[in-house]
Parts: structure tokens; sequence; C-alpha cells
């Protein structure tokens, strides 16, 4: 478990971190937001072999998991051969979390190679219209 704020996705710069999740675990980021309107973007691979992926969304700490809603249902990527991207929107504050899980695997750890960055939405306010 890694909690992040979105200060810290700001501050990670270009780098990419890195995950060992061993054979028959998962993993997890979760990231808390406070303001609505951002986007969460994600780029990841692994290797050896794929790992499947998920993210869901808490209201705060104190919900139950069978209270928090699925904003992508967990999915097998084949993230040893192509680099896997997605994004979600904030449409609320809570906790969004990114779920790396090798559960499947029984015997083969895996590493995931992943950067995150936040987006804040572009407010067009007309003053540079003459």
């Amino acid at each position: 478990k890694l909690p992040l704020t979105v200060e810290e996705i700001l501050n990670f710069g270009e780098g990419n971190r890195e995950l060992f999740i061993k054979s028959s675990t998962y993993s997890i980021i979760p990231i808390t937001v406070t303001e609505m309107g951002l986007t969460i973007s994600w780029i990841f691979s692994s290797d050896p072999k794929s790992i499947s992926f998920s993210v869901v969304y808490q209201e705060s700490e104190d919900t139950p998991l069978d209270q928090c809603k699925v904003l992508i249902p967990m999915t097998r990527c084949n993230s040893h051969k192509e680099t896997i991207r997605g994004q979600v929107k904030v449409r609320n504050s809570g906790i969004y979390t990114l779920i790396f899980d090798n559960t499947f695997s029984r015997f083969i750890s895996k590493r995931v190679f992943y950067h995150l960055t936040v987006e804040r939405p572009v407010i067009y306010d007309g003053s540079d219209f003459p």
C-alpha cells in the first residue's frame, strides 16, 4: 500500500516508479483527492508477463469495500508486450485506488514500472481576447 496525495504525484517528475509484486499477491496505490475536475493519468508496463489492473473509488477510508465504485473493472493487461495508458476524471473527492493484481500467478513475481500524472483542467477566462 502506497498512499499518495495529488501534491506528491505532481512532484513525481519524469521518472518511473517501480513496484515489486510477489506471486499470488497484489499492490494498491491509493490516491487521496480533494479537488474535483482533475484527471489522474497512468502509464505502466510489467516484467515478466502480464498483470491485472483495476481502479476503484472510495468516498472515504471508512467506506466499506462493498460500497466502493469500480471505475475500471479488473482487466488482465499484456503490459509486458505493450505500455498501458489510461486516465480517470475526478468527479468526487475521495480515494482513487489503482490495483495491480498478481494473484493469478502462483509462482512468478512481477515488477511493474509506472508513472502517474495529475492534470488540472484548463479554465479559459477569455483574458487573451482583444
